[in-house]
């Protein structure tokens, strides 16, 4: 082979590892930056057909309706603490900030944060649905289908817990 063919070749095998490099790399990087989407009882049973859980320590959005009568707010801080339900499930809400105008017991909301220890959401962002109909395609098709239950059986869990321990 000519040294003029193997500096060529040379020249577009490193152009090949460079780019294979870079774009390992930036598939890296978005991978850590994905948020993806759960429902109460998909954190709890799991989601897809493969059962898939989340980790602790994971970042996600957790969309459902809030729990009446399950907001705690710490007098002291701005600190609160909420329930998010579905027909399945209910997750822990733990949320310190100023919360949208919209928020209330019974409404649809979506917290984005940090998926803890036994079933928690520590939340970094809350957003309450807005008044126009608009939502994401994504979480509408899972409120509507996860949302027949209705809260009054949560309440009688809860109470029935309660008693337990």
């Amino acid at each position: 082979m000519n040294p003029r063919r193997k500096n060529r070749l040379f020249l577009a095998v490193a152009v090949l590892i460079g780019m294979a490099i870079t774009i390992s790399l930036v598939l890296y990087a978005l991978r850590s930056n994905i948020d993806l989407f759960y429902t109460p009882g998909e954190i709890v049973y799991g989601k897809g057909e493969e059962k898939l859980k989340p980790e602790a320590g994971q970042r996600l959005r957790i969309g459902g309706m809030v729990l009446p009568g399950s907001v705690q707010r710490d007098p002291d801080s701005l600190k609160v603490n909420f329930k998010v339900y579905d027909a399945r499930a209910a997750i822990d809400v733990h949320y310190e900030g100023i919360l949208p105008d919209l928020f209330r017991e019974g409404q649809s909301v979506v917290a984005q944060g940090i998926f803890e220890e036994n079933n928690v959401i520590d939340a970094k962002e809350v957003l309450a649905k807005h008044d126009e109909n608009y939502m994401p395609p994504e979480v509408k098709d899972a409120m509507s289908s996860n949302h027949q239950r209705p809260a009054e059986s949560y309440k009688a869990e809860q109470a029935a817990q309660g008693s337990v321990k």
